[in-house]
């Protein structure tokens, strides 16, 4: 019977920290659990069956702790939860666009002070000087100060 408590206990642990690895990562009630399982398993067959039984045990955790992990790194879930986006930042994101006050454009977002407008097929962030513009209005260049594009309704 002793036996049976501690395999249930160290599949237990197994379980929850398979349930802590895929599906809730970080520090959750799984993870605590796991741990909690695995070292009452551990307790219970050093104190109630033996000190072979309780390195058996040990031996058992840590191999079973390993493979669920080896099983997680050759899943996809590692994959599926890995970032593949990466960030295209340019210091001066208006150089080489040519745009100069009094180029003409059309917003692709509503103006709410700070928007998108597109000129000559380039999308960038304007700020509007004339209040809220609405999307798809013709607009223009008024001035380039510190990279910031003001605009306002071309009439």
């Amino acid at each position: 019977m002793s036996t049976f408590i501690i395999i249930a206990f160290i599949l237990g642990g197994l379980i929850l920290f398979a349930v802590e690895v895929f599906l809730v990562p970080g520090i959750s009630v799984a993870g605590i659990g796991a741990v909690l399982c695995i070292l009452y398993a551990l307790y219970y067959a050093f104190t109630f069956v033996g000190a072979a039984a309780g390195w058996i045990s040990v031996g058992a955790s840590a191999i079973g702790i390993a493979l669920v992990t080896m099983w997680f790194m050759r899943s996809k879930t590692v994959d599926r939860l890995a970032l593949k986006e990466t960030l295209d930042y340019r210091h001066n994101p208006l150089e080489g666009l040519g745009l100069k006050p009094g180029d003409t454009g059309i917003t692709t977002t509503r103006l709410t002070l700070i928007g998108n407008a597109d000129f000559n097929g380039d999308i960038v962030e304007v700020q509007s000087t004339d209040g809220f513009i609405d999307e798809k209005t013709l607009v223009e260049i008024v001035r380039i100060t510190n990279g910031t594009i003001y605009v306002k309704t071309k009439v």
